[in-house]
């Protein structure tokens, strides 16, 4: 698919998934989402799926909120300072399906180029 084709089929299904595990999260430098990487376990080693929340406006309550998140288990997340967690830590996620292109993103355990994109993230 053209990575600016219209969104089809199970793009325009809302996910939610109740037992997550945030293995890593940052902010991308070329267009400021936050970008982080899920597994249904806390296996370091686990296949991983990227969920990303945008730097659109109405998702601003989104992104502060998973920044207190984080910042309460002392991993600091802004432009300059993110990454892998030093353990996962359990969420649950509420985004859409997203189809993304291959490129390179992510670490080497992300498994598959479909995304939640948009997506909401709340540590449990």
């Amino acid at each position: 698919m053209a990575p600016d084709a219209p969104r089809t089929f199970r793009e325009n299904e809302v996910f939610h998934v109740a037992t997550a595990y945030l293995q890593a999260a940052s902010v991308n430098g070329a267009d400021c989402d936050v970008t982080m990487e899920i597994s249904s376990t806390a296996d370091k080693n686990a296949a991983r799926v990227v969920v990303e929340t945008p730097v659109d406006s109405e998702y601003c309550s989104a992104r502060q909120n998973i920044q207190a998140q984080l910042k309460q288990h002392n991993f600091r997340l802004d432009s300059q300072h993110g990454g892998e967690l030093p353990q996962a830590l359990p969420a649950q996620i509420l985004g859409m399906a997203f189809e993304d292109f291959e490129h390179n993103r992510g670490s080497a355990q992300v498994a598959t180029v479909w995304e939640l994109h948009p997506a909401i993230v709340t540590l449990q």
